[in-house]
């Protein structure tokens, strides 16, 4: 919601007048707070403006009390309104706090429908910061949301593999409920939500392979020769929901400079719907992309959400630190989750995350069943993940 700037206004009054932190307030606007020009736009997070028909005896005390707002809410979003002479059938903005999810995310979670969510959420909650760090080889972005200001930023990332979407639903789920939280200063499982905005910066990737996502959601696509391509390396079928892999037939999460070529060795040489590892590692464009968003990102951990079977992956070659045991047994409790220190498999992210930075990384595997995992567990999921991905704010 915006607003325009009048003479004598702070930012300081605005956060008093919506109810709203003004650190969010800040966060929202790229402003010089001390030097804001009058008629200047501000953004007001946490709001949508509603429009109104004034009836007979209305007022504009009586409309603001009915918004639990002071009658400025009301004035500055109808500058050109003469309080004690409100018109009978004329139109006022009345500014409504959202309370709910503003997002969906309980359907078949495309790419198209991740970027619909995204502007809706920014528009909503603009403290939220989006960039897109890369795009597919079909050429779709690669969307970053970063919320907070801490010096301690976590990632958390999901859909590496394609017929995995549910962990970008999930994701953006979270997204929406942390920001509703903060706004509107709702404790999540009894937790403030607040506190953690200015200790810890949360770096989230919910899509890695937009491409993979929508063949498994949407078939085939459009584009030739990857129309062909699919097909032939699928068998002939139509039905992809086994498929795993980029539109290149490589397996991102075997895309990782942590020793790639013992992965490489036991797993498909040619592209198909899953395991093929590319012909080196780091040849994909959405794997490049993590990369170099992990190299500049200096993340304190880093948690990839896959599905299925309900467990914690945290090791990797023993090169994990000790406090990576003490985060996943946090982990475990609050999810019920089994956490498994190693397996044998390689080239993964959290791999190469804990090879190279000696920081705790984790696969966590959503769910149980048969991928893609059916809608109908959703609920489930949503609320065993929730204990994760507040535990991954306050470890």
């Amino acid at each position: 919601m915006r607003v325009r700037f009048r003479r004598g206004d702070t930012l300081w009054a605005y956060s008093r007048i919506f109810q709203v932190p003004l650190p969010l307030i800040l966060d929202s606007n790229a402003l010089d707070p001390v030097n804001i020009a009058v008629g200047q736009e501000v953004e007001i997070p946490g709001y949508i403006v509603t429009g109104y028909t004034v009836k007979a005896g209305d007022t504009l005390w009586q409309l603001a009390r009915q918004q639990g707002l002071p009658v400025d809410a009301l004035l500055l979003l109808n500058p050109n309104v003469i309080p004690d002479r409100l018109a009978v059938g004329s139109q006022l903005n009345i500014p409504l706090r959202v309370t709910w999810f503003i997002v969906d995310t309980i359907k078949p979670y495309d790419s198209a429908a991740l970027q619909s969510d995204l502007n809706r959420l920014a528009e909503v909650y603009p403290f939220i910061r989006r960039r897109n760090i890369g795009a597919s080889v079909l050429g779709k972005p690669i969307p970053e949301l970063r919320i907070g200001r801490g010096a301690v930023t976590v990632h958390m990332n999901g859909s590496f593999h394609a017929n995995e979407w549910i962990t970008t639903a999930i994701l953006v789920r979270f997204l929406n409920h942390y920001a509703l939280s903060l706004v509107n200063g709702t404790p999540i499982r009894g937790l403030d939500m607040r506190q953690f905005y200015d200790v810890v910066t949360l770096s989230m990737v919910p899509m890695v392979n937009p491409d993979g996502v929508d063949l498994v959601i949407r078939g085939l696509p459009e584009q030739e020769p990857w129309r062909s391509r699919v097909l032939e390396w699928n068998g002939g079928s139509t039905d992809f929901s086994g498929w795993k892999a980029n539109i290149r037939g490589v397996d991102l999460n075997d895309q990782f400079p942590a020793l790639w070529d013992r992965e490489a060795a036991r797993n498909p040489k040619e592209p198909g719907p899953r395991d093929y590892p590319g012909t080196g590692p780091l040849t994909e464009p959405e794997a490049v992309a993590m990369a170099e968003l992990t190299r500049s990102g200096d993340f304190a951990r880093v948690l990839a959400f896959h599905t299925q079977g309900e467990e914690i992956y945290w090791g990797f070659q023993n090169l994990e630190p000790p406090e990576s045991e003490v985060i996943v047994n946090e982990f475990a409790r609050v999810s019920g989750y089994t956490p498994v220190r190693t397996i044998e498999s390689y080239a993964g992210y959290k791999d190469w995350f804990i090879q190279d930075w000696r920081r705790p990384g984790f696969t966590i595997e959503l769910g149980r069943g048969v991928n893609p995992l059916p809608l109908s567990q959703y609920g489930e999921i949503y609320e065993r993940a929730l204990g994760i991905l507040l535990a991954s704010l306050y470890m």
